[in-house]
């Protein structure tokens, strides 16, 4: 799996390897038992601390995308295949989207325009079929 980072951006390097992971996870590059490169081996190959990496691992094993074990190092413990999310992800997930959506809003984006974003963005992740019917699909 090949990240790229902007080592010089607004967001935090752990942040974007986090981020870079979960969406890796989402279009399917890696799937449900991928092992991720070791921590020290990833902050070498992108020129950071190991502890920065070692900080977005443990941000997606905190949310229950991996698991972290001595031999093994870091795998995807799940992904779209893998059911629906633990009882409580969706409140934190639903505060987040809504930070979002209120940015795009105070930005000036109308209603239309974001709904057309979303679906672009949703397009580029594994095919629905992975996670059930569309939104007023029959199921």
């Amino acid at each position: 799996m090949l990240l790229s980072i902007e080592p010089d951006g607004p967001v935090p390097i752990y942040q974007q390897i986090r981020d870079r992971i979960v969406e890796a996870i989402a279009t399917g590059d890696a799937p449900v038992g991928s092992g991720l490169p070791a921590t020290r081996q990833l902050g070498v190959d992108l020129g950071i601390n190991f502890h920065t990496v070692n900080k977005g691992y443990d941000l997606l094993r905190q949310e229950g995308l991996l698991r972290i074990g001595r031999k093994a190092g870091a795998v995807v413990q799940r992904d779209a295949t893998s059911g629906p999310p633990r009882p409580g992800w969706e409140e934190g997930w639903t505060a987040r989207m809504r930070t979002m959506l209120a940015e795009a809003i105070a930005q000036g984006l109308a209603s239309e325009e974001i709904i057309v974003h979303c679906q672009d963005i949703i397009a580029g992740f594994v095919p629905a079929t992975h996670y059930g019917p569309a939104v007023g699909e029959a199921s």
